[in-house]
């Protein structure tokens, strides 16, 4: 008994080189011929493959879907971490304005504080340098006044001893007197009695 493919075999017609021959006669092209033919053609139109508008519609979808991807990543990876960091920022340079405020703050403090104690200073030194010019100057008057009075006191004493000096020499001007002429008249005359002088020298004086 025979088969249906086996006579399905046996009707397929050979030609000489072993190929098949189709049962119409008609010999049919390999498809893979008119592809790479296709291509070829493709390539020889010298095009640049992005450029080619054949290839638009494939272009136009992967850049939607590289667009889709990029924004999917960008939105869930990228642009939280970014805003992340942005925040991270801000909150430390927050931190170091309010720093830097306090410290300002307190700088403007001290040196208010500061102000205060040097013009309480100065206060201070001015008071105490009023009660010491005064202090001085009322030992100075006082030390003037005792020096004065010590001075006065001396004077007055040393006057005293001049009018005594004074009177005591006054006492022996006759005497003196008495000598001197007694002396000169003896010069000049020759000696003469003391008793003889004195009382020349009285009636002179009175």
């Amino acid at each position: 008994m025979v088969t249906q493919a086996y006579a399905q075999e046996a009707e397929t017609p050979v030609d000489d080189a072993g190929e098949v021959v189709p049962a119409d006669g008609v010999e049919h092209a390999d498809p893979t011929i008119g592809t790479h033919a296709t291509t070829e053609a493709h390539h020889d139109d010298g095009v640049f493959p992005p450029f080619d508008p054949a290839t638009f519609p494939s272009q136009l979808l992967w850049l939607a879907i590289t667009f889709g991807a990029l924004y999917v990543l960008m939105s869930r990876v990228a642009l939280p971490r970014i805003g992340g960091i942005l925040e991270n920022r801000k909150g430390l340079i927050d931190a170091d304005l309010a720093a830097a405020d306090a410290d300002r703050q307190k700088t403007d403090a001290a040196i208010a504080a500061y102000e205060k104690a040097l013009a309480e200073a100065r206060t201070r030194a001015q008071g105490i340098a009023s009660e010491t010019r005064e202090a001085i100057q009322a030992e100075l008057a006082e030390k003037r006044g005792a020096a004065e009075a010590d001075l006065a006191a001396k004077v007055t004493a040393a006057e005293a001893r001049i009018a005594q000096t004074k009177a005591e020499a006054l006492t022996h001007v006759d005497e003196i007197a008495a000598e001197t002429a007694q002396a000169v008249v003896g010069q000049l005359v020759g000696d003469v009695s003391a008793d003889s002088v004195r009382a020349a020298v009285a009636k002179v004086k009175g």
